[in-house]
Formats: C-alpha cells, structure tokens, sequence
C-alpha cells in the first residue's frame, strides 16, 4: 500500500502520525539495541579513547549520511524541501544552544533521544528528565523562556532567507556527499572491529541510520501528495517531545508526524529491552543525583530548541542532508559535552580519589 493510498483511507493527518510512529518504531528498536549514545561516545573521546560509543556513534551518522545521499540521487528526497533547509539558520542559536546541550546531556547522562530509550525500559530517572525536557522544550517554543529564544537565535542568522548548504555552498557535485558517507562508515567500521564489536550491535547502529533516512523518505513521499502543506523532516526530539506534550495537554492540538515518532521509538524500545529481558526499575541514587539529572535536562529542552535539533536532530538528521547549521551545532554538543565532563565528572573523580587516598 502506497502513501496515497493510506491518506485516501486514513485522512493527511493520521497518515502523518502513522508515518511518524513506524519511523521511531526502526529507531526506538536500534537505538535501544546498539546503544547508540552520544553522550557516552563525548566521555570516551574526552578521555582520550576511541571506544565502543564513539564507534557506534560515527557509524550511525556515516550510514545515516549514506542512506540519505543515496536517497537522495534516487530521487526519494530533495533536501531543499526539509524544513531545516528551507527556513533561515541561526549560527548563533547553533552555538549557544549546542553548548548548552552538550552540558545539560552530561549532566542528565544521556542526550533527549537516549533518556526517551531508556525510559521505555524502566528507568525511571529517564522518565522525569525526559518530562522536565519536553516541558522546558515547549516554554521555549511558545512560553516564558520564547523571547530569550528569539533574541539569541538572532544575534547571526543564515543569508538568503535559507540554511546553508555545505556541499552546494563547497561547490561539490551532489555525489560527493555519498562518498563521504562511505569514507566515514569505512573507518567506522575499522575502528569498530578494532574495538571488537559484534555484527548484531553494527547492525542494529546502522539501522539507527536507516530509521534517520526512512523518517526523510516517508515525510518527504507525504508532502507530494497531501492536500495542506506538510513539513518534510525525520527524526528530532526537541519539537517533538513539545508536541506530543501538547498533544496530550491540549485537545485542540494538531495530529501529525511528530506526535507519532515519540510513541514510535518509547514502543520500539521497549519491545526490543521486553524481547532481550532488559527491563527493569531505576532510580535516582540520591537527591544530588536529581537534581543533577534535572537540571542537565532543562538545559536540553532550551539548548535544543535554540540550536534547532536535539543530538540526534542535528547531529544525524540534520548532518545527513548537510544543513551548516546542524554541524556547526553537532561540534558545539562535543564541546560542551567534552568540557562538562573535564570540569564536572573527572574533576570529581580526582578529588575523591585524593580524599581516599588521604584516608
């Protein structure tokens, strides 16, 4: 059954929610599989190793950018039309927001995508982090926190009315963002059998990939063919998360591929963690803890919604179709992670291990 013949049966905006709930169904199932973390692939390249995480991460952005590319010269997609690149970019927004986010993912262990991941087997610190984010997410769309919003988004916007292109604006033919693709899967894949990473956990990173691709095909097959104008993107979390609230709080709220994707990847994980046998309760250790994840979460929901994408909305989908601002911001989440973690995590682990060793 084709695209059109869903919204001839369903209506544009329950086909939009479907679209949205198998996507994250494919991510909720790989991400949960592969742990794909960018948090932990932050704490393993700030300490000086190429580990597990950080293979795991670099494949999944370097099969995401080969699965879109591909697309895309097939004609499945047309990256001008996604709404990252069809609207201005703030570089501003992509800097501070970035940082802002790389702190708040070490300080809650775990970017939005990850806690969502985790929630959905039981971890219940995931849960509260996971709520404050996507209320904090929505203040800053439409409530208290909008106006600081806008004005640090427009301290430096993109020119031209539009994101920037990186190959368009590098002068490279349309092929060479699918070589890149490959270039970097193939060391992804080097370091990830240095690091002597199974075939299931490799597959289940690129199919983190493939679900970021398939959220571009599916939004993108819709928009040919919907009546009302549908925005062409994939998988996010900082909007989403924000409506899906919305959603449930407002009963006014529009239906529509976002509010699909969350439900999508919560049952996707948790499916994949019940078949593993991986799911079990969690909690916050101590208040220090809570306060700590809470925190770490706030940060999130503004930085994400400033920088315009979460780790996985820009630094995979947003990378994939080589939006400038998505990569400027993606830099900006390793620079704060890697800080956070030097000044937060490692200092306090070298002051308690001199106070042990005093003892």
């Amino acid at each position: 059954m084709d695209i059109l013949s869903l919204v001839d049966m369903l209506g544009e905006a329950r086909t939009a929610a479907l679209l949205g709930l198998i996507t994250g169904l494919v991510f909720g199932v790989a991400a949960q599989r592969s742990s794909f973390c960018l948090r932990a692939a932050t704490v393993e390249f700030a300490r000086g190793r190429l580990g597990p995480a950080v293979s795991v991460w670099l494949l999944t952005i370097s099969t995401a950018i080969v699965w879109v590319q591909g697309a895309t010269l097939a004609g499945l997609v047309r990256p001008q039309d996604a709404r990252i690149m069809a609207v201005p970019g703030s570089w501003s927004g992509a800097v501070i927001g970035g940082l802002l986010f790389g702190i708040g993912m070490i300080l809650a262990r775990g970017c939005s995508g990850r806690l969502l991941v985790l929630a959905a087997t039981g971890n219940l610190r995931a849960v509260v982090s996971g709520l404050i984010f996507a209320v904090v997410a929505q203040m800053s769309l439409s409530g208290w926190l909008a106006p600081l919003r806008d004005r640090l988004a427009a301290l430096s916007i993109t020119a031209g009315g539009h994101n920037v292109n990186l190959l368009t604006f590098s002068g490279l033919p349309g092929r060479a963002g699918l070589g890149l693709g490959l270039a970097m899967a193939l060391f992804a894949l080097w370091l990830s059998f240095r690091n002597r990473i199974g075939w299931p956990r490799l597959i289940f990173a690129s199919g983190v990939g493939f679900s970021v691709a398939l959220g571009w095909v599916l939004s993108f097959g819709l928009s040919q063919v919907a009546f009302e104008p549908v925005q062409v993107s994939s998988i996010t979390f900082t909007g989403p998360s924000a409506s899906t609230l919305m959603y449930v709080l407002d009963r006014h709220a529009v239906l529509g591929f976002n509010v699909g994707l969350i439900p999508g990847v919560f049952a996707g994980a948790f499916l994949a963690a019940w078949l593993a046998r991986e799911l079990r309760f969690q909690g916050f250790r101590d208040a220090d803890n809570m306060k700590r994840a809470m925190t770490g979460a706030a940060l999130m929901g503004f930085g994400g919604m400033l920088a315009g994408g979460c780790a996985i909305g820009n630094g995979v989908t947003g990378t994939s179709i080589f939006a400038g601002t998505a990569w400027v911001a993606l830099s900006a989440m390793w620079a704060g992670a890697m800080l956070t973690d030097f000044v937060v995590d490692q200092h306090h682990g070298r002051l308690s291990a001199a106070g042990n060793a005093a003892r």
